[in-house]
């Protein structure tokens, strides 16, 4: 039998059975028995027995990417995918959690330092000031590089290249996006389709498997959409990166993000 842990997080029962329905139907001519579960700190786990199982298990790698699971298969300068835990505005830090469980759970933290260097230009925000304008919230997936890992087992970390880069993007196109954290991509295409918001929302952006970006079109600001949506996504979170509030930042103190 192989056990894997996906890069992927489940909130609820119908989270769980819709990755368990999309596995089956791409192994359903395979010989091989699948279940799927929850496991510590909602990180999805899948268990794989039968002749096929090296052969499911690799899609499952390269389509969902697996957690490290273990302290021992982290090295510096490692690039993890991740989810926020806490924006901790009393230590400055983000506490995010990649995965790790074995010998016990260990966390990462992004200090606000880090994030002041690498989104502001050095600028001396405090943490809550950078949450604001990057959206950095709870259950929010995050690409970070781990720098250290401390004799205690604490991982100290930065943001990831590509996530800089993701956030860099975000602003120049000085579209509003609406993140909606807890929910499938059918199900927000549905609510989009009921309220009629197919015109405000040019494209959704998959962020994770349940996490998305919604981006509205120039002139649609994502906060005017909570109000129509969020009665239909009671179980997610929803959150705006306003990108035009980042811009006039940039422009207000001339730093090149």
């Amino acid at each position: 039998m192989t056990t894997l842990t996906l890069l992927v997080k489940a909130s609820s029962g119908s989270q769980l059975k819709l990755i368990d329905d999309q596995l089956r139907a791409e192994f359903e001519n395979l010989d091989l028995e699948l279940k799927v579960s929850g496991t510590q700190s909602k990180w999805v786990q899948v268990s794989l027995s039968g002749e096929d199982e090296v052969i499911a298990a690799s899609y499952i790698k390269q389509h969902f990417g697996l957690c490290p699971v273990n302290l021992k298969n982290i090295s510096p300068p490692a690039v993890l995918k991740g989810y926020i835990l806490k924006v901790d505005n009393a230590k400055q830090e983000l506490t995010v959690d990649v995965g790790i469980f074995e010998p016990q759970t260990i966390k990462a933290t992004v200090p606000a330092i880090s994030l002041q260097t690498q989104l502001v230009a050095g600028k001396k925000l405090a943490l809550q000031e950078i949450s604001e304008l990057f959206a950095l919230h709870e259950n929010l997936p995050l690409s970070i590089k781990i720098s250290e890992v401390k004799t205690e087992g604490e991982l100290q970390a930065e943001l990831a290249e590509e996530q800089v880069e993701r956030f860099r993007m975000w602003e120049r196109s000085l579209l509003s996006r609406l993140l909606v954290l807890g929910a499938s991509s059918s199900q927000i295409e549905a609510v989009l389709e009921r309220t009629r918001l197919n015109r405000d929302v040019i494209a959704v952006e998959a962020l994770g498997m349940f996490e998305h970006a919604l981006i509205c079109k120039l002139g649609t600001e994502a906060a005017g959409l909570i109000p129509r949506i969020g009665g239909y996504l009671k179980n997610s979170s929803l959150t705006v990166f306003n990108s035009r509030k980042l811009a006039s930042f940039v422009g207000e103190h001339r730093l090149t993000l």
